[in-house]
């Protein structure tokens, strides 16, 4: 017979081992599915969860509503998750202009530099992402995991990619 999830808890804040273990095979599944869900990597997942389970640990005396510690455990995942994935967003280089000893030089990098961008925003996906992705040098490994394709594509994908990109500016600077 389970015991009830805020017995659990106390009798955990007392230090009864059998009852971590009660914690973690009722509602482990579910935090794994949790970080899953948010699109966390294998690795990821089992940081946010461990870390949900520390957090646990360090609020188990305030927590305020002991038998509701499942969905305390799923937002605390979920957080997790969500810090894991800010923290672990792609910075895409901005159009920043560079000060140049000629202005006239400044001017023209400027705009090739504002078109080059307004392009890549105007292409579809995957393309979009994955020259974001190339410009800030990921890597193919991890270009391959965030857009969930295998790791042997990208490198044919970024060519037509790359060919699709050169189509539009092509266009758009003869329609200049």
């Amino acid at each position: 017979m389970q015991r009830d999830p805020a017995e659990l808890v106390h009798a955990a804040a007392e230090g009864d081992r059998s009852a971590w273990e009660e914690l973690e095979s009722r509602f482990g599944p579910l935090m794994w599915a949790v970080a899953r869900a948010c699109g966390l990597s294998p690795a990821d997942a089992a940081d946010a969860v461990q870390g949900s389970w520390l957090r646990l640990l360090q609020h188990l005396d305030g927590i305020k509503d002991p038998a509701g510690v499942g969905g305390w455990l799923a937002t605390t995942v979920r957080r997790e998750a969500l810090l894991l994935l800010r923290k672990d967003r792609p910075r895409v280089l901005s159009p920043a202009v560079v000060e140049d000893p000629d202005p006239a030089t400044a001017v023209l990098e400027t705009d090739g530099r504002q078109l080059l961008w307004k392009s890549v925003s105007a292409l579809h996906e995957p393309c979009r992402t994955l020259l974001q992705l190339v410009a800030i040098d990921l890597g193919t490994r991890q270009t391959a995991m965030r857009l969930g394709l295998p790791m042997g594509s990208v490198g044919p994908t970024r060519a037509r990619c790359l060919e699709r990109l050169r189509t539009l500016i092509s266009a758009q600077e003869t329609a200049r």
